[in-house]
């Protein structure tokens, strides 16, 4: 609980724990009006469901109309994969499960790691509108759970709640100016942390390998010009204004050099190698244990 004495709301939606806090209880209202939003974005974009709407694109190629939250992700999707060469794309549903990351969470690879399909060769993306030209396996899980935060937080506020903390299972909302401690989780021991930091008005989010991992050293984040896992990096935290934007900086931080992303976005950041050692910006407030 990041305050004494606040009240927490806890449930299961796309396929993690959830926990929003606030000084009072929730209405009944407000927390059905809450778990509608969830079934409503879970229904369009898992993959991992039968009726979703990104399964059906798997299905057949054709012209889709998506809902308002899309155009955000199509315009910080582009951007990414413009700036990783490809190497972070949402078209990665493909890959995931050819390696055994599929909708029966079998973990059984069904073949070598191979990449998707280039961007422009399958999909047009604009706005809400999304025209295929064969079937696709969208993965929007770089920045879903993100953006899926900040539309639950932007209901909290529609309501009058002023003064919230969402947690996404690592994914982080403080919706109040009051600053709120935050352990860094270790990346091969989940009772340990590396650290701290304290995370004021803004999101905090974290990508790391040994969440979804299986097998002989496979995991969910994916290079996609190469359909293999990443290596080299086991960890990042990301520090944005939205969870959206520091969620996909975050699995950005696997693909890209931090360099570049300091260029065209403003936000704060912590990697860690799988040789032990560490990079963070400047702007990183915080502590690591040693």
């Amino acid at each position: 609980m990041p305050h004494a004495g606040w009240q927490d709301f806890r449930f299961d939606g796309i396929g993690t724990g959830w926990e929003i806090s606030t000084p009072d209880p929730l209405p009944p209202g407000l927390r059905s009006s809450l778990l509608d939003e969830v079934e409503r974005y879970d229904a369009t974009w898992s993959r991992f469901r039968e009726d979703s709407l990104v399964t059906l694109m798997s299905r057949a190629p054709g012209q889709y109309q998506l809902p308002p939250e899309a155009a955000g992700l199509a315009a910080l999707y582009r951007q990414l994969y413009t700036l990783s060469g490809g190497a972070m794309t949402p078209l990665i549903g493909e890959s995931l499960e050819r390696l055994g990351y599929d909708p029966h969470y079998s973990l059984q690879p069904h073949g070598e790691a191979a990449p998707p399909p280039a961007w422009d060769a399958v999909l047009e993306w604009q706005g809400t509108s999304l025209r295929t030209t064969a079937p696709v396996m969208l993965d929007i899980g770089g920045a879903g759970k993100g953006q899926l935060v900040d539309l639950l937080a932007g209901q909290l506020r529609s309501h009058g709640v002023k003064d919230f903390f969402i947690d996404a299972s690592g994914d982080l909302l403080n919706g109040g100016p009051e600053p709120v401690q935050v352990a860094l989780e270790h990346p091969y021991d989940t009772t340990k942390a590396i650290g701290t930091v304290p995370l004021g008005s803004g999101a905090l989010c974290a990508s790391a390998s040994n969440r979804r991992a299986w097998g002989d050293g496979l995991h969910h984040v994916l290079d996609g010009t190469t359909g293999a896992p990443v290596r080299t990096v086991v960890a990042t935290w990301a520090r944005a204004e939205t969870a959206m934007e520091a969620d996909a900086l975050a699995t950005a931080l696997f693909l890209v050099p931090a360099e570049d992303l300091d260029r065209n976005f403003r936000f704060s950041w912590l990697k860690v190698f799988s040789n032990g050692s560490a990079e963070y910006s400047a702007e990183f407030e915080g502590a690591l244990f040693t």
